[in-house]
């Protein structure tokens, strides 16, 4: 008994025989569904099985014959899969390979004649579009067009596998299976070469007959008579179409120069726009570079690593252009800790680098212009509490800070408000400084020195100057008996403290119960007001420097 999934060999009577007949959908064919065949092939099984022949009474062929059951099933082996019914329906006995020969019956009844041939063979088609008909009489030039560049080009899907003469798996070995398929493929290339020479030939014929070809020449030729007709009325008016022509050409030059206005205008628009764009996309930015600094930890491995990671954090957001935070932010968007701690390193050695050539083509200039040029006559008077707050500001705003000298200058006017230093006059001191580097830094630091002595000690107790080299020593007394006084330690914090305070913050948020008791229980030396002071201070010198960059901003 041969069941139906048995497979048949690949005898002669089973490669002829009518699959689409054999399911009972020869009228179907290739339109056939896969629901369709499915159906058929079930109805003939329940039909025509040995075993339902038998029960109703039918002699059945002995094991191994072939009958009609077996031309079903190879019938659904073929049809059943896409890619056999595919190679199936290329070489599909039904349909009509024949092309309309050359001559004057074809001419005559051109549409009647190939209009049929190219919607059959259009189902070869392996574009997905749809494909273009030959059409009717009275198509434009560019349907007509379309139609014979789609068909010259006609990309087909058809291939020729079913004819194979001998399958590949019936070699012995490996090099026998090879030697079948290469002489399939050769086999399979010379069918192939042979549909294209057909359809070729098709579209061939087809355009040497198309009436409308001749239509469409006719019409250019045409064309190009009234053109030929036109220029020579033209020569008869040129005295008149030469006035025309400037008064043209007066009314075209104003609608330019209203059109350039607008168009100014409109660019002008747009540049205000894309600037304040690239203002919120640098604002952007910079949050994505502190944030993901932030869930990294800083990149730190250690309390010192982490507080001069911190502020090379910000110093990056600051100073790096928008295209170097975006590629920053993306490396370290990736989630890989070594990645983003080397693309975070590398971005702060580079600024470092660029800061120090900046600082060193600063100090050349200043070199080169100080033999020549009385700096002295070009500064306004200073008072002592500009100069302090210049020092302060140079160091608050680094080399590369973007308009760094109309930043310091703001710093300085909002500070003093009686200073009216502009950033020539602000640079101009700032060179002063650097040449006369020794006495001026020693002068100013003496008087910020006695400044704070005057803010912090008591009158009565420290109007005399302190001794040399007893500096230390008389400070150390001063501030025990403040401690003990006030709650207070005036010494001015060292970097050890301030890292500590910034880890206490960090450690102590906000809405941690006494968390200034908790902060100042880490800083032995300090009290919880000095950490408060010291936090308000903190607080303070960012609004300060970020006011005044916005200030240049607004000036700018």
């Amino acid at each position: 008994m041969r069941f139906a999934n048995s497979v048949p060999d690949r005898t002669s009577w089973s490669m002829n025989q009518d699959h689409y007949a054999v399911l009972g959908l020869k009228k179907l064919r290739y339109r056939a569904s896969e629901n369709q065949i499915k159906k058929a092939y079930k109805n003939k099984v329940l039909k025509h099985h040995p075993d339902k022949r038998r029960a109703r009474g039918v002699v059945v062929k002995g094991e191994g014959e072939d009958d009609y059951f077996t031309c079903i099933t190879r019938a659904y082996e073929v049809l059943g899969p896409r890619t056999k019914r595919r190679s199936y329906d290329s070489v599909d006995p039904e349909f009509d390979d024949s092309t309309p020969s050359l001559n004057q019956q074809t001419k005559d009844n051109f549409f009647s004649s190939f209009g049929p041939v190219f919607e059959r063979n259009a189902r070869w088609s392996n574009k997905k579009r749809k494909v273009p008909m030959l059409g009717g009489e009275n198509d434009t030039i560019d349907n007509v067009n379309n139609f014979y560049s789609f068909w010259y080009d006609f990309d087909s899907w058809r291939e020729y596998s079913y004819l194979d003469e001998e399958e590949k798996e019936k070699g012995e070995n490996r090099e026998e299976r090879r030697w079948i398929e290469k002489q399939n493929k050769v086999a399979r290339l010379k069918k192939k070469k042979e549909e294209s020479a057909r359809i070729r030939l098709l579209v061939d014929n087809a355009y040497a007959c198309d009436p409308r070809i001749q239509r469409f020449r006719d019409e250019e030729k045409e064309k190009k008579l009234a053109q030929k007709r036109a220029k020579q009325e033209a020569a008869r008016q040129k005295a008149e179409e030469e006035v025309r022509i400037k008064q043209e050409a007066l009314e075209e030059e104003r609608k330019k120069k209203e059109k350039e206005e607008e168009e100014a205008k409109a660019q002008a628009a747009a540049a205000k726009k894309e600037k304040e764009a690239q203002k919120k996309i640098f604002k952007k930015e910079r949050k994505a570079l502190r944030t993901c600094a932030k869930d990294m930890d800083y990149f730190a491995t250690s309390e010192q690593d982490r507080v001069s990671n911190m502020a090379d954090v910000d110093r990056l957001a600051d100073l790096l252009s928008l295209t170097k935070l975006q590629s920053l932010n993306e490396e370290l968007g990736s989630r890989d800790q070594d990645k983003a701690r080397a693309a975070f390193y590398k971005e702060v050695d580079e600024l470092n680098q660029k800061c120090e050539e900046e600082k060193k083509a600063q100090l050349e200039t200043i070199h080169r212009q100080a033999s020549g040029e009385n700096t002295n006559s070009r500064i306004k008077e200073w008072k002592e509490e500009e100069v302090q707050f210049l020092i302060k500001a140079v160091n608050l705003f680094p080399a590369g800070t973007k308009e760094r000298w109309e930043v310091i200058a703001s710093f300085i006017k909002q500070h003093v408000t009686t200073s009216n230093k502009t950033a020539k006059d602000v640079l101009g001191k700032a060179k002063n400084l650097q040449k006369n580097d020794a006495f001026l830094k020693q002068d100013a630091d003496r008087k910020a020195f006695e400044k704070f002595e005057q803010q912090t000690a008591k009158p009565s107790a420290h109007n005399a100057k302190p001794k040399e080299g007893v500096t230390s020593e008389r400070f150390e007394s001063v501030g025990e008996q403040q401690i003990r006084e006030t709650g207070t330690n005036p010494a001015p914090w060292t970097a050890e403290e301030q890292k500590l305070l910034e880890q206490s913050l960090k450690t102590f948020p906000a809405s941690t119960p006494e968390r200034w008791e908790k902060i100042a229980a880490v800083l032995p030396a300090r009290s919880k007001k000095d950490c408060m002071k010291r936090y308000k201070e903190l607080v303070e010198l960012i609004r300060a420097k970020k006011a005044a960059t916005e200030a240049a901003a607004k000036k700018k």
